[in-house]
């Protein structure tokens, strides 16, 4: 079973991302709280744990939200997921919009390491359903 590791906000842009118990997630918004919500294509950041694993050779005191990740996740190939694959998290389902993005030239973690798996393994994705996401939920591919 694939589940959720963690869950991540910033409540101001350009300041780093922190656990929190759950997360809340709205149609046309995405999270309750998180600064980058809104009505646009990018409203939640999914990172597997299995990709962070393979920057802590270099840089192991990684924690969630790291990669400035909402959800990070553990047992499921959200790199190989194609836009429009529709996730099941907790109670609430996404829809994936995006597969990686630009990592900005200041990313304190391509520094360090060289590289940052963001870029190639991080997913984005809307919010279809509303409903709560926690550690310990279930993330599966939904039934289309």
């Amino acid at each position: 079973m694939a589940q959720i590791i963690a869950v991540c906000i910033s409540e101001k842009k350009g300041t780093q991302k922190h656990e929190v118990p759950f997360i809340d997630v709205k149609e046309e918004h995405g999270i309750i709280g998180d600064a980058h919500a809104g009505n646009w294509h990018r409203q939640i950041s999914l990172l597997a744990e299995e990709s962070v694993d393979t920057m802590r050779a270099a840089v192991p005191s990684l924690f969630p939200g790291a990669f400035a990740e909402n959800i990070l996740t553990r047992g499921i190939e959200l790199k190989t997921l194609p836009v429009g694959t529709r996730l099941k998290a907790g109670s609430a389902l996404l829809e994936v919009t995006q597969i990686g993005k630009t990592c900005h030239n200041d990313c304190e973690i391509k520094k360090t390491a060289g590289k940052c798996v963001m870029p190639t393994d991080g997913i984005f994705a809307i919010v279809i359903s509303e409903g709560r996401i926690a550690p310990g939920d279930e993330i599966s591919v939904a039934n289309p």
